[in-house]
């Protein structure tokens, strides 16, 4: 677990993370290194397997600092979450959060009883078993739990899903929210500002911090414009595609002046 990093996201300080999708250990090892306050480690839309997964987890936490591994689950099911929540990760991301039922849904998935429905076993988190007392007395308020709004329904219910108590944070996903809007990746579309607003207004009315992902100079700009307290400033595939493709255009302008 992370304790400070639970308090510090929800106070909504400006934390900076980054996007892992490459789901290899030299790239969690890497992205931690850099200092970032956090990771998000995707397995919704990627191959990862929660063996895989774990050793990210491994190499994050090795790295000098205090980076926070966290994870985006691919859904709301309480076996997928309680198995990732064992190998070590202290913060969930769920996608596609769209009513208060479904977010009191998650909470109780996250944490142990009386509170939750977690299952309780000696695992990597609770350096397999050694600090399992200690690891159950902290785990119901020292992990994070983020639910991601991506919907128009997911928008109209944002007040009502902030107020969840047990939501630490809110996580607009633009990509599929656009979709949803029928303006797929128009960030300037009227009904896509005014829905990033809405959910904006609603999360900070209940005292709960709004993340999103930016992909390049201009996104961070924009969403910080918005409101957003925390984000995710780029991410790998990003980096990879986007710098191999610059150097090599430089390098064919270069040939050819």
């Amino acid at each position: 677990m992370n304790p400070d990093f639970h308090r510090a996201l929800t106070a909504r300080e400006r934390l900076t993370g980054t996007w892992i999708s490459i789901g290899h250990p030299a790239v969690g090892e890497m992205s931690a290194q850099l200092g970032f306050d956090y990771v998000v480690v995707d397995t919704e839309h990627t191959s990862t397997s929660v063996s895989e997964l774990e050793d990210v987890i491994r190499a994050v936490e090795a790295a000098e600092g205090d980076t926070a591994p966290l994870v985006r689950v691919p859904s709301h099911d309480p076996g997928r979450v309680k198995r990732v929540l064992d190998a070590g990760a202290v913060g969930l991301m769920f996608p596609m959060v769209e009513t208060a039922e479904e977010a009191e849904d998650i909470v109780a998935a996250m944490r142990y009883p009386p509170e939750g429905v977690r299952g309780v076993a000696p695992a990597r988190a609770s350096d397999y078993g050694r600090s399992l007392g200690e690891y159950f007395a902290g785990a119901n308020d020292g992990l994070v739990t983020i639910t991601q709004i991506e919907t128009r329904r997911g928008v109209e219910n944002a007040a009502e899903i902030a107020a969840v108590d047990g939501v630490d944070a809110i996580q607009i996903g633009q990509g599929d929210l656009s979709a949803s809007l029928g303006a797929f990746g128009d960030w300037g579309a009227k009904d896509f500002q005014g829905a990033v607003d809405d959910v904006v207004e609603a999360a900070h009315a209940a005292d709960v911090p709004v993340g999103m992902l930016a992909l390049n100079h201009d996104g961070i700009d924009r969403w910080l414009d918005a409101g957003v307290d925390f984000m995710q400033v780029g991410a790998d595939m990003v980096y990879l595609t986007e710098g191999a493709k610059a150097a090599k255009a430089h390098f064919e302008d270069a040939v050819d002046g």
